[in-house]
């Protein structure tokens, strides 16, 4: 089993290299990349690198991969970004470098179907970090939310832990990003309850592991990057989010029995569940709708753990998926959760 390590950070004045490991969406929506490079610039004095796919549609897997090594291997660039999520990474990693990447470890930040390449990174030995993309959390219109820029602001540049704290306001509601008038006003929040614990009667330490669920879904059908023996995940703390397509409460206890049946949900010293995204384009769900998705998803949880792992401890509603704010996790990295003082704090 690979302990991870976490890889050396950059300070303000380092390049950071921005790639599109995914969809290459910046060369489709330029305003909130643009938006999201300036702020790396001007808000954390970073100096973005992009490579030939960053900006390009239609990219191939070994265009994705070629950039992955040159970003990894230029020793002038102290860390790695996203541009944005996609649905066809797992597709890169054949054709990545394991050596290349062991050899020159760097702080790489993504979520979604960047869930593959964290998952990669832990099996290489790096600790990597669930959150942040240039185009959705850098390219927010108005402004970075401030729980959201605070927490990459940490995991960028600073080591040691960090509490993670309950939003009292979130978004989930998307805005066209081929509309200008999108850019003019930061996104409308509404209030909401905190998290919600289960099984909270003890604190309990581990490595994080996890990420998008419908991907680890993918993951495990491909039998890539997640290990055969699930002891390898004893003792970890499992972190999940669900995507902007609204898997329905039957898909995602589908997958979570798929991980029981494998033994992994055992394994695991605590859950992480992240809030879950209830509105999309393509399922513009009422207030009451939403709701009753969020229910839904959240039973679906409950009832797949109560099968497989029913005195594990649960948080729900944390703020790492496709909600706005979105705090960093890392990946292979320290989690604690206290259940009785009700306390999550991460070491980045």
């Amino acid at each position: 089993m690979i302990t991870p390590v976490y890889p050396p950070k950059p300070s303000p004045g380092d390049r950071i290299a921005v790639i599109s490991p995914s969809s290459g969406l910046p060369g489709l929506y330029p305003r909130p990349f643009e938006l999201g490079l300036e702020r790396l610039r001007t808000e954390y004095g970073l100096e973005p690198v992009e490579y030939p796919a960053t900006r390009k549609t239609g990219s191939t897997p070994q265009e994705r991969a070629a950039d992955v090594h040159a970003a990894f291997a230029d020793p002038d660039v102290k860390a790695v970004i996203a541009s944005i999520g996609g649905d066809d990474q797992i597709t890169v990693l054949p054709y990545l470098d394991r050596e290349l990447i062991r050899a020159h470890p760097k702080p790489f930040f993504g979520t979604s179907d960047n869930t593959n390449l964290l998952a990669y990174l832990r099996n290489t030995g790096i600790v990597g970090y669930h959150g942040a993309s240039v185009m959705v959390e850098l390219g927010r219109p108005g402004a970075m939310d401030p729980r959201t820029a605070d927490s990459l602001r940490a995991a960028l540049f600073t080591s040691g832990p960090y509490e993670l704290r309950p939003a009292e306001r979130w978004n989930d509601v998307d805005r066209d990003w081929a509309d200008p008038a999108t850019f003019e006003t930061q996104p409308r929040t509404r209030p909401c309850e905190g998290w919600t614990w289960v099984n909270a009667d003890r604190a309990v330490e581990g490595r994080g592991w996890g990420g998008n669920l419908e991907i680890l879904g993918w993951l495990l059908m491909a039998d890539r990057e997640i290990a055969r023996d699930p002891a390898e995940y004893a003792g970890d703390v499992l972190f999940l989010e669900t995507s902007e397509e609204l898997p329905s409460a039957d898909e995602v206890f589908r997958t979570l029995r798929n991980m029981g049946e494998r033994g992994l949900l055992r394994q695991f010293s605590a859950l992480l569940m992240g809030r879950a995204k209830t509105w999309s384009f393509l399922h513009p769900n009422s207030p009451e709708e939403a709701a009753r998705y969020a229910a839904d998803q959240r039973e679906a949880v409950l009832r797949a753990m109560r099968i497989y792992a029913p005195d594990t401890p649960i948080v729900f509603d944390v703020e790492c998926g496709h909600t706005d704010p979105q705090v960093v996790i890392p990946y292979g990295g320290t989690i604690r959760v206290d259940g009785p003082a009700r306390r999550i704090t991460v070491t980045y």
